[in-house]
Formats: structure tokens, sequence, C-alpha cells
């Protein structure tokens, strides 16, 4: 069965990641407030990304992988630019940063 990992932009600004077997009716639930409670509270929803799979449980394996990245990350996707992908996985907080700086003394 196929399936889809899918990217809303929600109408407070936010993105929901989710995955589904039907793109058409899980998009008309969530505008209709039938989907999760997340974009129930945040609608109107706009679908900026989506993948296609030849399996739904690639599709949630992707869903879950999206749902960890943040905000740049996600929206390097979204406008294609796959090939920053990697740097902005990168960790840049202030344990991690002093830590990788001292390896290189």
């Amino acid at each position: 069965m196929k399936g889809y990992m899918y990217i809303l932009l929600c109408s407070n600004g936010q993105y929901y990641t989710g995955s589904t077997n039907d793109l058409e009716i899980r998009l008309a639930e969530h505008q209709n407030g039938l989907g999760a409670n997340f974009t129930r509270k945040h609608r109107p929803v706009e679908l900026v990304y989506y993948e296609e799979f030849q399996r739904i449980d690639d599709a949630f394996y992707r869903e879950k992988q999206v749902q960890g990245w943040g905000r740049k990350k996600k929206e390097a996707l979204i406008n294609g630019v796959t090939n920053k992908l990697h740097d902005l996985a990168e960790c840049t907080n202030e344990t991690h940063f002093r830590n990788a700086m001292n390896s290189f003394e």
C-alpha cells in the first residue's frame, strides 16, 4: 500500500509533519478539524511538501525522521535545498561546539 509523508504549514506559522495512505482525504480531514489535535487548533493548513513511498511503513519512518528536524532543516527540504540538509543537522549548542573545538587543539 502506498504511503505519503507530508508537511503542512499551519495558521500559526508552525509546521506539522504527518504520514498517511491517502493524502487527499487526510488533507481534507485536517482542513475540516478531523485531523490531529494540533492542526485542529491551527487551521487553516496548507500542504507545503510531500513525498510518496511504495509502502506506508516507509512513509511513517520518514515522518518520524523529519519530525525530529528543526525548522531551518524542514524549510530546506520544502524549498528543495537538499545540499544544505547535512549542514543544518549539525549540532551548534554551546556544549557540543566547545567539545568539538577542544578536539582540534
